[in-house]
């Protein structure tokens, strides 16, 4: 926490994006909630060009997320996508400007966005900053695992590992 009275002031113009390039997995992020010295709540500005994606279908087990639409549109999917009980547990939603979902840890919120359209999508992901946590990615059955640095902070992190969540070890086992 910072020990200072006045509030951390950003202006996004000064930060550079951070840039991911994963085939349809491209975007470009601004992580706002560090740069003004956030601690428990972080705060990123995406750009998504029309087509792309961010991050694998996911939930997490100890963060909370939410998204708020400045421009353009997004695909939004929630859920699973698999089937239980011969029904499919994905709903897809279009958000515009405007929009904000919340986004509750577990895996009935399990997302991922596209943006649609012509023009690129500006869009807030905010969070909360718990740490350690897991996020699921959940067309994989893998997980990630991390602590030592919260959502976003892969610095401090003394754990940080993507596993199978099909392998398992005996606990006693040497």
């Amino acid at each position: 926490m910072s020990d200072s009275t006045e509030p951390a002031v950003v202006s996004e113009s000064n930060l550079d994006w951070d840039e991911y390039d994963h085939g349809e997995r491209a975007f470009r992020r601004k992580q706002l909630g560090a740069a003004a010295g956030g601690d428990e709540l972080g705060t990123s500005l995406y750009e998504l060009d029309p087509g792309k994606r961010t991050w694998p279908r996911h939930y997490h087990a100890g963060n909370e997320e939410a998204i708020y639409v400045l421009a353009g549109k997004l695909t939004l999917w929630l859920g699973t996508g698999e089937p239980e009980d011969g029904d499919d547990e994905e709903t897809e939603h279009t958000l515009e400007p405007g929009d904000y979902v919340a986004l509750p840890s577990g895996p009935d919120h399990a997302h991922e966005v596209e943006a649609r359209g012509e023009e690129t999508a500006r869009f807030l992901v905010l969070s909360t900053m718990n740490e350690p946590d897991m996020s699921v990615l959940v067309q994989r059955d893998a997980a990630m695992l991390f602590a030592g640095g919260a959502p976003g902070n892969y610095d401090d992190r003394y754990i940080s590992k993507t596993v199978d969540l099909n392998a398992e070890v005996d606990y006693w086992d040497e």
